[in-house]
């Protein structure tokens, strides 16, 4: 059994629906906020929106007990709670580091709606957080 037959057992096909939708929307989004990093005057909005996707990602992924989306989404959140006291714009590190997180939630998102069987293996990485966060002035 697939993952999206799995949630479609333990889930109302609505609850399921709306959450592939809004997933989809989310992976959308991130690649255009992520580069829009380098942007001194647009950090900071679009880390608040970044957190802000990540931290919905691991909520609606709690519910739905899909496990590596919600470490993937906390991991993701924690490194953006970071950045969100700095000033900008992000170093290129951190631009790239976010670019394979945003790779993994879409890849994620394929194996739900292919019904996959289990999730894709997680770019190892993805394990190697930058350090520096914010480009060097």
């Amino acid at each position: 059994m697939g993952l999206y037959a799995q949630l479609e057992i333990d889930f109302d096909l609505d609850i399921v629906e709306d959450f592939i939708n809004h997933y989809s929307i989310m992976c959308e989004n991130l690649e255009p906020l992520i580069i829009n990093l380098k942007k001194e005057d647009a950090f900071e909005p679009n880390i608040g929106e970044l957190f802000r996707i990540f931290h919905n990602l691991k909520s609606a992924g709690g519910f739905l007990k899909l496990d590596p989306i919600v470490k993937l989404a906390t991991l993701s959140e924690d490194v953006c709670e970071e950045a969100r006291v700095l000033n900008g714009p992000a170093s290129e590190d951190f631009i790239d580091w976010l670019l394979l997180i945003s790779d993994q939630f879409d890849a994620y998102r394929l194996d739900i709606e292919n019904d996959a069987e289990y999730f894709s293996m997680l770019n190892p990485l993805i394990i190697k957080v930058p350090l520096d966060l914010e480009k060097d002035s």
